[in-house]
């Protein structure tokens, strides 16, 4: 079973009982970190809003059929009337009170127990490992969220525009860095260079420190189009198949020769940060 689907089917196990990022870690087995950017990247949205939302989609069901909203709100572990108002105007944008007189959830968008699809599931070469030395990398950043890639394309097409702005490392391959994660499956993504460590920093752009550290370096194969695939594998499936443990630490594309940005096909390595 996937890591993705341990998740699911813990949280519709238990959308009656209070949960937390670290209690359906340890009921899967694996870090707070590892597991959200598991889900995210799986889903588009982390496990815990993933919660939120069934809870409130689930309440917003028992609204219509008329109960009581202090007691919808507190099975759907709101400690109070407002907290639960909140929530639920922040989710459909409506009032909980409306939903029980309309006693309709017709127009509401809810969100239903989802079912994974193993279809997007990559054959993997096994990994290398690979320790690497602190390095510092020169780009420009976009935040996005983790299976919402979109902005990303455009990210390299500004940054090549302006790569000779960059004092890189010569004979050095370019960098895709995920970095500055949190727990509502956000991150930066850096597009750039490797530099040296007093290199300036050209405006619009930021350095990003990559730490010393042990890596499970998985290659991806084919177009750049199919790459969250191979991306969804190694943190759904490859990485607890390999038995290999990850720490948190920005983790990396690395784009060389083996790459055609014309074409869009090639090689590229992902860079995942390991204990050991």
């Amino acid at each position: 079973m996937t890591i993705t689907r341990k998740v699911i089917w813990q949280i519709e196990s238990r959308l009656a009982q209070p949960i937390s990022l670290a209690t359906l870690s340890d009921l899967c087995g694996v870090s707070p970190y590892h597991l959200s950017r598991t889900f995210s990247v799986a889903i588009g949205m982390s496990p815990m809003a993933y919660a939120r939302a069934r809870r409130l989609s689930l309440a917003a069901k028992s609204l219509a059929n008329g109960e009581d909203i202090l007691s919808v709100a507190l099975e759907a572990q709101y400690g109070s009337h407002e907290a639960f108002t909140r929530a639920f105007v922040s989710q459909f944008g409506i009032l909980p009170n409306a939903v029980r007189k309309s006693g309709s959830v017709q127009n509401l968008t809810l969100q239903e127990a989802l079912k994974m699809d193993n279809s997007k599931t990559v054959d993997l070469d096994a990994p290398r490992i690979e320790t690497r030395d602190s390095f510092y990398v020169i780009g420009m950043t976009v935040t996005c969220k983790f299976g919402h890639p979109e902005a990303i394309p455009g990210l390299w097409d500004q940054f090549n525009a302006r790569e000779d702005d960059v004092d890189a490392i010569a004979n050095t391959p370019a960098y895709g860095v995920c970095h500055a994660s949190d727990q509502d499956g956000c991150f930066d993504y850096t597009a750039g260079r490797q530099v040296d460590k007093n290199a300036a920093v050209p405006d619009g752009m930021q350095k990003i420190t990559i730490p010393a550290g042990k890596y499970a370096v998985f290659v991806h194969k084919g177009h750049i189009a199919d790459f969250g695939d191979t991306v969804q594998t190694v943190w759904n499936s490859a990485l607890a198949e390999h038995k290999l443990t990850t720490r948190q630490a920005p983790d990396f594309e690395l784009y060389d020769g083996r790459f055609n940005p014309e074409t869009g096909r090639g090689e590229v390595e992902i860079w995942i940060p390991v204990d050991g």
